[in-house]
């Protein structure tokens, strides 16, 4: 393991530790993203004895700043390209109210037990004596080669402590795409209530990351499986399930869903458009009618989903800004691509689509592509021309007309010194009218033709000109 601690900071830690006559390790995420060679930032250093004292000693010696936390017993602090977290091993016990463990100071074997996987529980040892010695009591090198999410402990009382584990081990075997150990999966499906004490911040942080995975479904179908979902995202559940009537059904709108975050996945890190691919469909389930001779249909389900999801983003205390206004907005929209696709399409609805997709047209376009889940391949290869056809149609009237991002050539300051009047109806009135003979394609996008547009409808509702705009 010497191999894989030549950056700086081990040599000053090591020979610190012989100097103090203190046993220190490396553990945790650091170790297992070694043998996973996946790159890491972060170290977790457990030193037995006090954690935060040899860490100010550590500063000291790097002439650094050095971060405190005497409540959870530790001290960090940044050193070139790292960031570096010290606390002294302990033991852990927990009640059953609160996932905040009543904490002892312990051996390197009691720190261990209280880590949440074994992947997680490997340490390297950082005292000159055993330097680069790997201590894994509980076989977690053997569980990365499995690709086995295993706890070191009884699960059901490693996931009773903290609740908030049974999230992590979905997260990992979603990053890692491991598989639960099926005793932990059992576990997690008799403590899914428990999770009722974690904070919702705290959930939807891991769920952000579970959807920040390269497949997020893995992590979904465990969150299902196991009955949490229904504990902190019940809306989503909802679209689980297909209903028959007269023998005709409708897909499963939850595993349609899943198919559409993996597709949009493969094209995007964008949390929030995957956050868009997750609820494009929410309100499937609340619009959701059979029309005899028809079949199953979901109109305004777009429409219904949008204004869902204010209310969405609160509750799962996700931001309500810009990037609500995002998600909301390819919730609306992402149906009108793949309408167009699906018929002749026109100047007018492509500069529609254009003038309320503005600069996130790129993005709409990529959601309605992961849209197409059909098995058949006819169908897939006939959407996917068609979308080529719509996107150049795209690219062709952006060019002629500049709708993105549109401006109103004639405003509404023009409207009222055209014709003397003040701010009022019918200053609205023309406003529209200029905008939807630019969107239908009746004059072109430029002031000129707008003003004489603006002369001859401001004329039509009894207004006449006193000023030349």
């Amino acid at each position: 393991m010497k191999k894989h601690l030549q950056h700086p900071i081990f040599s000053v830690i090591s020979k610190l530790a012989a100097a103090q006559n203190v046993q220190t390790f490396a553990i945790g995420g650091f170790v297992r993203d070694l043998f996973l060679e996946r790159p890491s930032k972060d170290i977790d250093i457990v030193v037995i004895g006090n954690g935060i004292s040899f860490a100010e000693l550590v500063a000291q010696k790097l002439h650094v700043k050095l971060a405190v936390f005497k409540n959870f017993g530790t001290a960090s602090l940044k050193y070139q390209d790292l960031d570096i977290e010290f606390v002294g091993a302990r033991k852990e016990s927990y009640r059953l109210d609160s996932r905040k463990p009543i904490v002892e100071n312990g051996t390197l074997e009691d720190d261990q037990k209280r880590r949440d996987f074994t992947i997680n529980a490997l340490a390297i040892s950082l005292h000159p004596d055993t330097y680069g010695q790997l201590l894994d009591p509980f076989n977690g090198i053997a569980d990365l080669e499995q690709k086995l999410i295993r706890t070191p402990l009884n699960p059901i009382e490693t996931f009773s402590d903290d609740p908030l584990r049974m999230l992590r081990a979905i997260r990992f075997a979603s990053q890692l795409n491991f598989k639960i150990d099926d005793i932990a999966v059992k576990a997690i499906v008799e403590n899914a209530h428990r999770i009722s004490i974690i904070s919702q911040e705290r959930i939807t942080d891991e769920l952000n990351k579970i959807i920040l995975s390269a497949k997020p479904s893995i992590g979904f179908n465990y969150l299902f499986d196991t009955g949490l979902l229904h504990k902190i995202f019940p809306l989503m559940t909802a679209l689980y399930g297909v209903d028959y009537i007269d023998g005709k059904g409708h897909k499963d709108n939850f595993y349609h869903t899943l198919q559409v975050l993996d597709n949009i996945c493969e094209t995007t890190d964008d949390l929030w458009l995957r956050w868009a691919a997750i609820l494009h469909d929410i309100a499937k389930p609340a619009t959701k009618r059979f029309e005899p001779g028809h079949g199953w249909t979901f109109h305004g389900h777009e429409d219904k989903g949008a204004r869902m999801v204010p209310k969405i983003f609160t509750q799962l205390k996700l931001p309500l800004n810009e990037k609500m206004k995002f998600v909301q907005k390819m919730v609306q929209l992402h149906l009108r691509p793949i309408v167009l696709a699906q018929s002749i399409v026109t100047d007018s609805a492509v500069r529609r689509l254009l003038f309320e997709a503005g600069e996130d047209i790129e993005s709409l376009m990529l959601l309605c592509k992961a849209d197409i889940t059909t098995k058949n391949e006819y169908k897939v290869k006939k959407y996917r021309q068609n979308f080529e056809l719509v996107q150049q149609k795209l690219k062709d009237v952006e060019e002629r007309d500049n709708m993105r991002n549109w401006q109103p050539p004639v405003t509404g300051i023009d409207i009222m010194e055209l014709f003397g009047i003040k701010e009022g109806r019918e200053v609205g009135i023309i406003k529209n009218q200029i905008r939807e003979a630019i969107l239908e394609g009746e004059i072109p996008n430029e002031r000129e033709a707008a003003i004489n547009y603006t002369i001859e409808k401001g004329e039509e509702i009894g207004l006449k000109v006193v000023g030349k705009s």
